[in-house]
């Protein structure tokens, strides 16, 4: 009966941290959206960002619920990989880790991690001036400013550099989150091969629109 109850609630943790990570994929299909925006058009992209930023539902309502969506996608990462190793408190005497599963998905810690202190510098370089331009310092609104703080941010090489090389992380990530997902949701019907295929795809189209983004503000401002 205990450990009935110990691999439900194992399960219900899996498809929690599935359904989070769906989530988050919806928002970084909109980000990605944005951002690429600021290649094609810099008005536009000015326009966007400013209803974005001043939308009371988008601020009020949605970005909390990313923060939290964000949260708890990585406080149930920790759990469940702490989780998995307490399993398996003996060594395997020989494994050979690259013949039975990929390097995404023996590394998810390792590419979470560098996700998560992207996502702080990210903060620090976005999130944190926009809290102390609108609440903090109380500048009046400006619709024209966006595109000119985007581009100033990928001017130094070493920061377009991290950028770049968290963008991959990045989409080793997703390639075996996706997957992951729909197996933790049970998906196994005549649907699953094809939502593979997308996430697949997800995995690496996005983050190379981000690496494109930044390298071409980069190198042409």
């Amino acid at each position: 009966m205990a450990q009935s109850a110990l691999l439900n609630a194992s399960i219900l943790k899996k498809v929690a941290m599935a359904l989070s990570g769906i989530f988050l994929i919806t928002f970084l299909a909109l980000h990605v959206s944005l951002n690429f925006i600021s290649i094609i058009s810099k008005d536009v992209f000015n326009e966007a960002s400013h209803f974005m930023g001043y939308n009371p539902l988008i601020q009020y309502v949605m970005q909390p619920v990313l923060a939290i969506g964000v949260i708890f996608h990585f406080v149930m990462g920790f759990v469940l990989t702490a989780q998995n190793t307490a399993a398996r408190p003996i060594a395997y005497a020989k494994y050979n880790g690259a013949a039975n599963a990929s390097w995404s998905s023996r590394n998810m810690i390792i590419s979470g991690l560098v996700i998560l202190a992207f996502l702080g510098l990210h903060f620090y370089d976005f999130w944190f001036p926009e809290v102390n331009y609108k609440y903090i310092a109380g500048v009046a609104p400006d619709a024209t400013r966006y595109y000119d703080e985007l581009v100033h941010k990928f001017h130094d090489p070493i920061r377009t550099g991290i950028y770049c090389v968290s963008f991959v992380l990045l989409g080793f990530h997703l390639w075996h989150g996706f997957g992951s997902s729909l197996q933790s949701m049970g998906m196994h019907n005549k649907y699953s091969r094809f939502l593979s295929k997308v996430g697949y795809g997800f995995a690496v189209v996005v983050p190379a629109l981000f690496v494109i983004i930044a390298l071409f503000h980069h190198f042409n401002n």
